[in-house]
């Protein structure tokens, strides 16, 4: 896809996710918002992923380690035809089968996932075993800023570079703040592109709010240098919606009736714009 188009496709899934999150009355929307430019380039751009092969061997897995922002994940999913019209709207249902954190029992997620700090090491093991089998695969795994008080992750981190894991991707979305506020009031990250070339990987930082950035970046990874790959995404915490953007509140944040009505204008002014121009 073109550049415009993947912002049109990202503007529909933001679209789509502030439906989803105030009819479930439940949903953490800042990080949703704030890493879906990511989501929308690896399954329209970056990854071998299809709806009619979810068994392939040889596709490419993604793991979403920071699992509470699933409703992103759920509307890019939609899109891509791996969820049936009508599923996404049970979410905060009695019997449904979407929970609050991702679910194999959704077509198209890998893993369950949610206990924060845990993706990187099952991303870690994924990128193992396709080396093991010879299997071209790539394994992308997204993780929160915030999630980086995890000491899984170095750990994680330690054996990916051992491994020369140069078929593994990780992402950080990094959008500066978590439920209690500022990353670096909180428990700070000093310099991240240090701290993981000191474990052996290939860091790289991006505009997670350009989706050409994004492309771009994804794009000039060499998955033949022997180490594996950070990618540093900043990002706005509430992107795409003026009065959410970088407000902590909005961490797990429900748009009341007004809100929801001046967030799908706002989304939707752009749409149309966007639609004009790639008509």
């Amino acid at each position: 896809m073109k550049i415009e188009e993947l912002v049109l496709q990202a503007e529909r899934n933001r679209r789509r996710l502030i439906d989803v999150v105030y009819a479930a009355h439940a949903g953490h929307i800042g990080g949703d918002l704030s890493c879906l430019n990511v989501l929308t380039a690896l399954y329209y751009d970056v990854m071998n992923v299809s709806p009619d092969k979810v068994k392939d061997p040889d596709r490419d897995r993604f793991v979403l380690s920071k699992g509470h922002c699933v409703e992103a994940l759920y509307v890019t999913l939609e899109s891509k035809g791996f969820m049936a019209p009508g599923v996404l709207d049970t979410l905060g249902q009695y019997g449904s089968i979407l929970s609050g954190h991702p679910t194999i029992e959704v077509s198209g997620i890998e893993v369950n996932t949610g206990a924060l700090g845990h993706g990187l090491s099952i991303g870690v093991g994924m990128s193992i075993a396709a080396k093991m089998d010879s299997r071209p695969y790539r394994t992308y795994v997204l993780m929160g800023d915030g999630e980086q008080g995890e000491g899984s992750i170095y750990e994680a981190a330690m054996a990916a570079g051992h491994y020369h894991l140069d078929n593994l991707v990780a992402i950080i979305d990094r959008n500066h703040l978590q439920i209690s506020g500022n990353t670096e009031d909180v428990m700070a990250l000093d310099d991240i592109q240090e701290r993981w070339s000191a474990f052996g990987w290939d860091v790289i930082r991006m505009n997670g709010d350009d989706m050409a950035d994004v492309v771009r970046t994804f794009g000039d990874i060499d998955y033949s240098c022997g180490k594996p790959h950070l990618l540093i995404s900043e990002t706005t915490k509430g992107k795409g919606i003026s009065f959410m953007e970088n407000k902590a509140s909005w961490h797990h944040g429900v748009p009341t009736a007004e809100q929801h009505s001046m967030a799908v204008e706002e989304i939707t002014d752009r749409i149309k714009e966007l639609e004009k121009r790639i008509s």
